[in-house]
């Protein structure tokens, strides 16, 4: 069960992601690799075939901060058709659908980054404020974090 839920389908790919919504002193924790350090994205990856994806989003915030943080509650529900970018998905159409959670953060909360992608390259991590003018993704994390409500959310990208 240590199979990334990534599945070929046609000429491109199904992904089934997770993503942490980690924030603490009014700051966002978010990715970046350090080939692309223009470019950040939410603390998570890809579920595990087996795996719920509460379980999946705890396994990758403790994979990238060195910390289990518990699940707080499920914000928003994204579904993205984009073109892939890296060397394995180059050109590639993605269908991918990725759960954001909302996870409870003590106040002592020091992350350590301790992860790479899955081309080999040293990803670190980054607080930023929400207006912060760098592009991080999901771009909709800009404007609905500001406001946040109890309720789950759902977004529609497509850039076919």
């Amino acid at each position: 069960m240590n199979i990334d839920m990534t599945t070929p389908c046609d000429n491109g790919l199904i992904n089934i992601r997770v993503g942490a919504i980690i924030m603490k002193n009014n700051k966002l924790l978010m990715v970046g690799c350090v080939l692309r350090p223009e470019y950040l994205y939410s603390v998570g990856g890809r579920l595990k075939f087996g795996e719920t994806s509460e379980e999946a989003i705890v396994r990758e915030v403790f994979e990238e901060t060195g910390h289990k943080l518990e699940v707080d509650r499920l914000g928003f529900i994204h579904e993205n058709y984009f073109y892939g970018d890296t060397p394995h998905n180059n050109g590639k159409l993605i269908y991918e659908v990725s759960y954001y959670y909302y996870m409870k953060v003590p106040c002592d909360f020091e992350p350590t980054n301790m992860s790479i992608t899955e081309d080999g390259e040293e990803e670190f991590l980054k607080w930023i404020d929400l207006d912060d003018p760098i592009k991080y993704y999901p771009e909709f994390f800009r404007s609905e974090l500001k406001n946040p409500v109890d309720s789950v959310k759902h977004f529609l990208n497509d850039e076919r």
